[in-house]
């Protein structure tokens, strides 16, 4: 099974920019885990950081995949930068901004901005930076094999962009 961190794409410029928005819920589990009441404390379910950065990787790996017709499996490879300034918490849309920053044969560098939306009037909170470094992996990883599918760009991203309002293009697997 696969998990997206991401509900819907909203803006994706070819090789420049790609927006994303995750609503976060109290449906969904892994906020009960963080963190459970304990003692006199109540609960504080909170959307756990390394799914926040997971959001912005997928947010971006759609930018950098779709920059060269997702003919790339594209794997992130670094972490360049993540600082969280608050929590997300559920009720929140998260706001994913993702630019590029360089792409080449070799890979792309993106750089991402993450912002609470208020529901009540649309304005937006700073919650994280994060900078992602990416792989071309068939181009980077001589002498191992990959399938020829793009197991990367699953259905399920190639559903989430058409459901978006994007066309993609047909990938075998």
């Amino acid at each position: 099974m696969r998990w997206i961190w991401i509900d819907r794409i909203l803006e994706l410029e070819k090789g420049e920019r790609c927006v994303s928005v995750k609503n976060v819920s109290l449906a969904e589990d892994v906020l009960h885990d963080h963190f459970p009441a304990e003692g006199d404390r109540p609960a504080t379910p909170v959307m756990p950081n390394p799914l926040i950065i997971e959001g912005m990787a997928q947010t971006a790996g759609i930018m950098v995949g779709h920059a060269r017709d997702f003919a790339e499996k594209v794997i992130l490879a670094k972490i360049g930068k993540a600082a969280f300034t608050a929590a997300a918490r559920p009720g929140d849309q998260l706001r994913f901004t993702a630019e590029m920053e360089r792409i080449d044969e070799s890979g792309a560098s993106t750089v991402g901005v993450v912002e609470r939306v208020d529901p009540a009037d649309g304005s937006k909170h700073p919650l994280a930076t994060i900078d992602l470094m990416f792989s071309h992996i068939d181009r980077n990883m001589s002498g191992l094999s990959f399938p020829e599918h793009n197991f990367v760009f699953t259905d399920q991203f190639m559903d989430l962009l058409r459901e978006s309002g994007f066309e993609t293009p047909c990938l075998d697997g």
